[in-house]
């Protein structure tokens, strides 16, 4: 299993209470910004082509914290720009240890094996460190040598002191079904405890906008990719979401299930878009026109695939019929089970 059992019952029994109060519109996962700056420049990304002030700028414990007790998400994903550069980060996360809510700290682990020291291991946290495919495909897509073999030193030394440890994979047109295969074996090798992997998204500040994945040829990678999977591979992602990647269902986004706080409030409508910003969950939920945004409602959605968007709605459709159930329990159990 991808994930520890107390994670997954906190998560079934946290929508089961949404579903029985007739809640649509229920967070699953934060994904909290507590800064923008980074010590890459990936081509893809469009998070970090702020000004300097802008990435001067960072949110603090206090702030952290009250947004995750605000939105109530049983889940808090900590990205950037890369939080380790954040000198307050130990304290944060502890903070939410205390608080019982599952962390992943988004990471590239140029700076987490020397910072290993400051946190502890807990069934609370999870080191998830970004890795786009083996050494050649990781170092192009962050456009830096050697930052694969960095972070695979990182991963072992984490692993070695009982940390958590996951993988995130963005991938991009032009990314080599076999290859990927490959590096999933790779991952399963080292002992990471489950990947995530999702389509990139064309942030319209993103250097490269070359290589982004059309809806189409996203099915069609991720069916190559997916097809005759290994028994050895973890996801650390709802079996019906990956079936969604490979075309095998469809479902409209649900953008308020990873809601988004980050220095300049709660962002509309999700991680991806800037269509304004709340300045209290209760604000983004209510008065966003949650039914302006998807595939075949907004032109800069008619790609996306990304599992912010997509994931909770995965995760819904596990809970709102016995049908959704048992495919995502055969699924869990028997991953080829077509």
């Amino acid at each position: 299993m991808a994930v520890p059992l107390s994670q997954a019952l906190t998560v079934t029994s946290y929508v089961l209470r949404q579903k029985l109060r007739g809640n649509k519109h229920y967070p699953l996962v934060l994904m909290l910004e507590p800064l923008f700056r980074c010590n890459l420049a990936c081509a893809g990304c469009g998070k970090i082509q702020y000004p300097e002030h802008v990435l001067k700028r960072r949110l603090t414990p206090e702030e952290c914290w009250a947004a995750a007790e605000e939105c109530g998400a049983p889940i808090v994903s900590i990205p950037g720009g890369e939080p380790l550069i954040h000198p307050e980060m130990p304290e944060i996360v502890r903070g939410f240890i205390e608080r019982k809510k599952y962390i992943y700290l988004c990471t590239n682990a140029l700076l987490m094996e020397r910072k290993l020291s400051e946190y502890t291991p807990s069934k609370y946290l999870t080191f998830s460190v970004h890795m786009d495919g083996l050494k050649e495909e990781h170092d192009m897509a962050v456009c830096r040598d050697g930052v694969y073999d960095i972070a695979l030193k990182a991963i072992k030394a984490a692993l070695e002191r009982g940390f958590r440890v996951t993988t995130n994979t963005t991938l991009f047109e032009g990314a080599n079904p076999n290859r990927v295969r490959q590096f999933f074996d790779a991952m399963m090798d080292l002992g990471v405890e489950g990947m995530m992997i999702s389509p990139g998204y064309s942030y319209q500040k993103a250097p490269d906008q070359e290589h982004f994945l059309r809806r189409n040829r996203t099915k069609e990678l991720f069916a190559a990719i997916l097809t005759n999977r290994k028994k050895h591979w973890d996801f650390n992602q709802s079996p019906l979401f990956l079936e969604f990647l490979e075309g095998k269902r469809d479902y409209q986004c649900t953008p308020w299930g990873n809601p988004t706080y980050n220095i300049f409030g709660w962002q509309r409508p999700c991680y991806l878009l800037q269509d304004g910003y709340a300045t209290s969950f209760k604000e983004l939920i209510d008065t966003t026109d949650w039914d302006r945004y998807g595939t075949g409602r907004n032109e800069e959605c008619a790609d996306c695939m990304v599992h912010c968007g997509y994931e909770a709605s995965a995760v819904d459709d596990t809970f709102s019929s016995w049908s959704g159930f048992s495919r995502t329990v055969k699924l869990t159990l028997l991953p080829n089970s077509r």
